[in-house]
């Protein structure tokens, strides 16, 4: 990949303020660690030296910023498929299939999300994560977001901090819920196991919304929304409460079947063997063009099946 040469001039108005502040408003489509780092190395040059970052401003310098892409992953690139809801040349939006792990890890070298992403756009190479602003459990489908270049990354990175992408999803949880609500419980690493998430006191805030689309014999079907986005948040939160996701094998416990359930719910109960759990919507403003936009995919064929059953044994009782 060639380098970009950008150059740019320090308003008058940041005059006596840090060089690395003034870099990072001059230039905010690129992360304030990045821009040091290419300060330090010697790719940013201010009327053709190179300062420190503590080194204040004048106002008026040119700043030249010339830097090639770093490598940031070494995944291997691998033809697998990819259901692509959205692209241009900023971003893309995937829907995840359940079964398919997000990123390399522990025993998940290849065949993982990054590894198809890296295939489909080699570009992403040079974006950190290849360019995945959040993450699905390898068990819940749905929207994944991706940011193909580091401006667009970058922008979208801030977005989701500031809770300004909205994540809808669908589930089943366990047992009748009365209505709607929302869930205010920081979220930590649990104590003794270590691949597990917990609600604590001394955890991270976590709030998570949700309303009820409809209610069976001993099941409820909501739409969540994420105000955070906690590691395992809303399998954790609804747990939490007594009411876990159908099928979840870390935190639903034992398999609890309704009295009274007919012979295709049981056998569709027990066959569920995934968190009943999907990203469903996505609505955010477009990094580069400010347009709103918003992208909603169906459940996969396995969770809408599992409501069908559960529709016709309440019909059936």
């Amino acid at each position: 990949m060639n380098a970009e040469k950008t150059i740019r001039t320090i308003p008058i108005e940041h005059a006596g303020q840090r060089l690395d502040k003034a870099l990072a408003e001059l230039f905010p489509e690129y992360s304030r660690s990045r821009l040091k780092a290419w300060l330090l190395a010697g790719s940013i040059q201010v009327d053709g030296f190179s300062p420190r970052p503590r080194d204040p401003v004048q106002g008026g310098e040119t700043v030249s910023l010339q830097a090639e892409p770093e490598i940031e992953i070494k995944a291997e690139a691998e033809p697998i498929q990819l259901d692509v809801v959205f692209e241009d040349e900023s971003l893309i939006v995937i829907n995840k299939p359940a079964g398919l792990v997000v990123h390399p890890g522990a025993g998940n070298h290849r065949g993982t999300l990054m590894n198809g992403l890296l295939h489909h756009s080699p570009t992403l190479e040079a974006v950190p994560r290849a360019g995945i602003i959040h993450r699905l459990d390898k068990d819940t489908s749905g929207l994944l977001l991706i940011g193909k270049t580091l401006p667009a990354h970058t922008a979208l990175v801030r977005l989701l901090a500031d809770r300004d992408i909205s994540r809808f999803y669908l589930a089943v949880c366990n047992g009748v819920l009365t209505g709607g609500g929302t869930i205010d419980a920081a979220i930590g690493r649990h104590r003794v196991d270590r691949k597990r998430m917990c609600v604590r006191d001394d955890g991270k805030p976590a709030v998570t919304h949700y309303t009820v689309l409809e209610r069976f014999a001993a099941h409820t079907f909501i739409r969540v929304k994420l105000e955070t986005g906690r590691t395992h948040q809303i399998r954790v939160h609804f747990a939490h409460r007594r009411h876990a996701l159908v099928g979840d094998p870390v935190y639903g416990g034992r398999l609890a079947l309704p009295s009274g359930a007919s012979e295709e719910l049981i056998a569709e109960l027990r066959g569920f063997r995934r968190q009943a759990l999907h990203a469903t919507r996505l609505e955010f403003c477009h990094p580069v063009s400010g347009e709103m936009l918003k992208f909603e995919v169906e459940p996969p064929a396995d969770l809408q099946k599992l409501l069908a059953v559960m529709r016709k044994d309440c019909l059936e009782r």
